[in-house]
């Protein structure tokens, strides 16, 4: 059963059923963190994680957080964004918290992601810098979708 929460008019809900592939790849392939994915790998991405979609009343797609989990002890959240247009409504924190409160992402021992710039955001949600972070390690590859074809 979809989770679906309301918000000053908006629509925040998980069911894939209402994911525009389109909208979400036209907003990943401009942003700084996945700048030129090629499609196909958006939607390999968002068939294969929990996500969230903000909608307007007439379910545009207008913003978008995606999780990808075990569902029991690990979560990494990616891709959050709302589209300018839309921004100044609260719908960044109406997507966190659909997220936070998501039935299958209780109970996790470790939830995290990367951001440049909206700690402020995730900072009201419970999420910090790793406490050690010289435990943690990462294999990168920041031109993989340079590489791709198209």
């Amino acid at each position: 059963m979809p989770h679906v929460l309301q918000h000053n008019g908006y629509l925040v809900s998980d069911d894939p059923a209402w994911i525009d592939g389109n909208a979400v790849h036209a907003f990943l392939a401009s942003s700084y963190w996945a700048q030129g994915i090629p499609r196909e790998t958006v939607e390999r991405s968002l068939k294969n994680s929990l996500c969230f979609g903000a909608y307007t009343g007439a379910r545009e797609q207008v913003g978008l957080a995606r999780v990808i989990s075990d569902y029991a002890t690990f979560a990494w959240l990616a891709d959050v964004y709302v589209l300018e247009a839309h921004r100044g409504h609260g719908l960044s924190k109406a997507l966190m918290r659909a997220v936070v409160s998501h039935p299958r992402l209780q109970g996790l021992r470790r939830f995290q992601l990367c951001t440049r710039d909206a700690h402020g955001l995730y900072t009201q949600f419970g999420f910090t810098p790793p406490a050690e972070p010289a435990t943690h390690m990462e294999k990168r590859d920041p031109e993989i979708y340079k590489r791709l074809e198209r």
